[in-house]
């Protein structure tokens, strides 16, 4: 069977804060590494009230320093918002502290609005236009030559497996070029995932970081003992992408029922697409779900990613999940 590994958001539930949402993500880690999870990856969002792990590189060290053997990263750092050398000395610290588990995914969207992308970094469009050049540089920085005029203390010579993330042809012919693994975000833009797994895997360039391509997919799984309990469990992740999708971002909303039928033909079409790579439903019900989509993709790792609201249900959920990937 694959590997198969976490994204988290640290998601801020209604009615509770950051600090609820850091402890539920290291004692979600804690539970993965013993269930068999390959990474636990966190992801960069800025000004978004329902999401905690903005500070992406602070949080991986707190998840990597309460586990023991999983591998933590960034999927992904919106290489936009930062210089190349401040990252690589961020990572070059965790991989000096951490040693041989962390990963470094690197993303070109700002993972916010436009205001807010431009608080983080001024140059916002040039940011995104020097996005592969600011990737090469970052590379650069953890090369072990001693001859380079700039170092990035304590990363140069450090081993961090660096990925491409994207959900766009751009990420897969860039990762494919650079040699590089690639991830895309097919949990919630799946349109071109296809297209982008053909053109990386018919494009890659062996490199001497990866010998020949890897593609890991995100996949969207609720799961909870029957189908029905599972649907409840799916809404509050529906109504919340609504929202976001809307212009009002919030907190993770309780789950609502039936709340698929209380939507408007146009929202239910918008779930419908950037949701359907999605399991949702009894262990049966996800496992031929998670077959389906193994068998027409052939990804070499999935990321499973699971927004419930109350912890115990998303600890169940990712347990659930994890039954699936053991070997019989």
């Amino acid at each position: 069977m694959i590997p198969f590994s976490v994204l988290d958001l640290s998601p801020i539930a209604e009615g509770s804060d950051a600090a609820q949402s850091f402890r539920n993500t290291l004692d979600l880690a804690q539970h993965a590494e013993q269930w068999g999870y390959r990474r636990y990856w966190l992801a960069e969002h800025h000004g978004m009230p329902g999401i905690a792990s903005a500070a992406t590189s602070v949080l991986i060290g707190y998840v990597a320093g309460g586990t023991k053997t999983i591998r933590v990263g960034a999927g992904g750092i919106m290489l936009p918002n930062h210089s190349p050398m401040v990252v690589a000395e961020q990572f070059g610290t965790l991989e000096s502290l951490y040693p041989g588990r962390i990963d470094l995914g690197l993303g070109r969207a700002p993972g916010s609005d436009e205001a807010t992308a431009r608080a983080l970094r001024r140059n916002l469009e040039s940011s995104a236009r020097e996005f592969p050049q600011d990737v090469l540089e970052l590379m650069n920085y953890f090369s072990p030559d001693p001859g380079q005029q700039l170092q990035a203390v304590p990363a140069a010579g450090l081993d961090v497996p660096i990925w491409i993330l994207g959900s766009s042809l751009f990420g897969a012919q860039l990762a494919a070029a650079l040699g590089l693994p690639y991830a895309f975000a097919s949990h919630f833009a799946p349109a071109e995932m296809m297209q982008a797994i053909e053109v990386y895997r018919e494009t890659f360039l062996p490199s001497p970081r990866l010998a020949k391509p890897h593609v890991m997919l995100g996949f969207n799984v609720f799961a909870a003992d029957s189908d029905e309990e599972a649907q409840l469990l799916a809404s509050s992740m529906q109504q919340a992408f609504v929202n976001l999708r809307t212009g009002h971002p919030t907190r993770l909303p309780p789950p609502v029922p039936g709340y698929l039928e209380q939507l408007n033909p146009a929202s239910r079409s918008l779930l419908n697409q950037v949701l359907s790579c999605s399991a949702i439903g009894s262990p049966r019900t996800v496992f031929q779900a998670l077959k389906t989509f193994i068998a027409s993709t052939q990804p070499d790792e999935l990321m499973i990613t699971s927004q419930i609201y109350e912890h115990e249900a998303r600890l169940r959920s990712f347990e659930i999940t994890a039954d699936f990937f053991k070997p019989r």
